[in-house]
Order: C-alpha cells, then sequence, then structure tokens
C-alpha cells in the first residue's frame, strides 16, 4: 500500500491527523493533490454543502459556531472550510482555525480547517472545491464554507456551494450598495445578525423590499442554479446568543430541499463542476503564458516597442502554449 493509499484509508477511518495531510496535498497541487483527488472525486457528491459570506464585522465565524452547535445536537458531523487572507510572507492563511470556533476544538464530529485565499479573485482559491471533495468523501454529514467577505467573493461562493447565506447587520448600508455587491444574485438565505442592535428591523424591511422589487421568487429565472421560485428568507439571528439559529438551520434545510425537488441541485453541481473545470484551464494557461514571457522577456520588449502588436503577441502566445505539448498542471 502506498503512502497516499495508507493516508487515504486511515482519514476514512476518522485519523484527523491523516484528513489534515490529505488536504495540505490538496493546497500544494501537483501531481499530489491530482492523486487525492482521484481518490475523492467518485466518494464525493453526497454531503449537503452551505457557503456563509458577508463583510467582515458581521459575525460569520460567531454565526457558523452557533449552527455548528446546533447540528451537533442533532447528530450531524460538519467539516467547516474557512478562507482567510493569505500572508504575505508565508502565503498561508493569516487567522487560522485555532482562532476560530475554539467551543468546538474537542469535538471530533467537527473539523475546521482555514485555507490561504492566495490572491484568487474573490478569496476562494482552487483547492476549495477538491477540499470540500475530500471532506465529502471521507464521510462527514454537512460542509460549510465561510469566507473573508471581500470583493467579489459572494459570486465565488456561488458557484461553490448548494446554499449560500449572506450575513449582514444592522445599519450595514441601503439598499443600493446591497444591489452593488450583487447579493441579491447569490444570497439564498439573509440573516441579519446581531439582529439585538437598533435598525435590525429597519434592515429586514429594506432587504424584503430589495426581493420584492426584484422579482425575486416569482419568476422562473433560476439564475444561479437555484429552485425556480425560491424566494431567499430574511431571518434575525443573535448569534451569541444562539437566538435565531434553529429557524437559520431551518432555511438552509428548506432551501437544499427546494433544490432537490426542483431538480435544480443537480444542474447547479453540473454548472459549479464545469465553471470548475473552466477556471483550471484558464490557470494552467495562464502559469504556462508566465513561464513562455521569463524564458522569452524579448516578447514584451518587443511588445513595448510597437515591433508586436497586442493580437499578435496574444496569438504568438497561445501558438506557443499549443506547441508546447500539455500545459502546466496544477
Amino acid at each position: 500500500m502506498s503512502e497516499l493509499e495508507a493516508t487515504w484509508s486511515a482519514a476514512r477511518s476518522g485519523s484527523r491527523a491523516a484528513l489534515a495531510r490529505l488536504l495540505s496535498w490538496v493546497e500544494r497541487g501537483g501531481a499530489g493533490a491530482e492523486a487525492v483527488a482521484a481518490l475523492a472525486f467518485p466518494a464525493s457528491g453526497q454531503a449537503p454543502t452551505v457557503g456563509v459570506t458577508g463583510a467582515p464585522g458581521a459575525g460569520k465565524s460567531t454565526l457558523v459556531s452557533a449552527l455548528l452547535t446546533h447540528w451537533r445536537s442533532t447528530g450531524e458531523t460538519v467539516a467547516v472550510l474557512a478562507v482567510d487572507p493569505s500572508s504575505p510572507f508565508s502565503g498561508g492563511a493569516i487567522l487560522g482555525d485555532r482562532v476560530r470556533m475554539q467551543d468546538h476544538a474537542l469535538d471530533d464530529g467537527v473539523f475546521v480547517r482555514s485555507l490561504a485565499s492566495r490572491g484568487e479573485l474573490g478569496g476562494l482559491s482552487l483547492a476549495v472545491p477538491e477540499a470540500l471533495r475530500v471532506l465529502d468523501a471521507v464521510g462527514f454529514d454537512r460542509l460549510v464554507v465561510e469566507t473573508v467577505g471581500v470583493g467579489q467573493v459572494e459570486l465565488e461562493v456561488a458557484g461553490t456551494t448548494d446554499t449560500v447565506v449572506v450575513v449582514v447587520t444592522p445599519g450595514w448600508g441601503d439598499a443600493i450598495q446591497a444591489n452593488k455587491a450583487g447579493l441579491l444574485e447569490v444570497a439564498d438565505v439573509f440573516a441579519v445578525n446581531k439582529a439585538d442592535r437598533p435598525g435590525a428591523a429597519e434592515t429586514r424591511r429594506d432587504l424584503e423590499a430589495m426581493l420584492d422589487l426584484s422579482g425575486t421568487g416569482s419568476t422562473p429565472t433560476d439564475t444561479h442554479g437555484g429552485a425556480d421560485t425560491w424566494r431567499p428568507p430574511v431571518l434575525a439571528t443573535v448569534a451569541t446568543a444562539g437566538e435565531g439559529i434553529p429557524e437559520l438551520a431551518g432555511a438552509i434545510d428548506a432551501h437544499r430541499a427546494s433544490l432537490v425537488d426542483s431538480g435544480a441541485l443537480e444542474r447547479r453541481r453540473a454548472g459549479q463542476l464545469e465553471a470548475e473545470v473552466r477556471r483550471r484551464v484558464v490557470a494552467a494557461v495562464e502559469r504556462r503564458l508566465r513561464a513562455l514571457g521569463v524564458e522569452d522577456p524579448s516578447l514584451w520588449g518587443r511588445l513595448a516597442r510597437r515591433e508586436l502588436e497586442v493580437h499578435q503577441l496574444v496569438g504568438l502566445l497561445l501558438d506557443q502554449v499549443a506547441g508546447d505539448g500539455p500545459t502546466a498542471r496544477r
């Protein structure tokens, strides 16, 4: 039995150390990640996945911790991927899983892993979908991705999980800002957290009004693989006190049931896989282009001197990629 096979077997038998090693291979990429993916992919696709996103300071980690308590009370095992900013020095996750969700540190039914965003658009690295498949394949009942909550991360989460929970707080901003952030397009459930603060009722009212104006849940748009008539509920939570958490967990389950009943879950997951493949192809070509640029820096000089036109250089580089064998792997 190879080292990888032994590690895989140990992880599926419950070894957290072995699971952490598999995820480290996935994060590093290369041949090791591909070998892990080959084992995980056929055994994945079972566990519900939940994305939790929102602006920094919205209380996402506390909310996830409260959800973990709820799900564990029903006997479910849960794995959390916490996508953090990358360290400019090591490239690793800055916040780290030891800072998060300490109430569950000794619970064998909970696994928390921090992943560095590594500068990816939206904060989600290409390791996230593969890490989710590993966690699914080793047998967790439910998977959660918590994001750093900046940039276009909401869109990235929508393309990675079954259900997207957008966390907002009282005084978070007006409807125009919400529309600019694209929250209506990606949110399957809204959680107005810290709802014991002034302005919570107004925030819920504003969100409901935005949903009314957008027609969400009243027309069969199915814009991101969701149920055709699903209207995102707007729920009040106080994560520090556990208030509203059973209702939030119920809304998450109701959304997934809606996906299953409408056939949208299969469509959404198929679309996620297609989008992931396209992202990986683009990333592989980009890496190869960077390598070609380093090997032949005169190309960039010729471009700067207007000896080559932009589209000419694009064609030249693509021809070199195509003629140089397979593009670089992860």
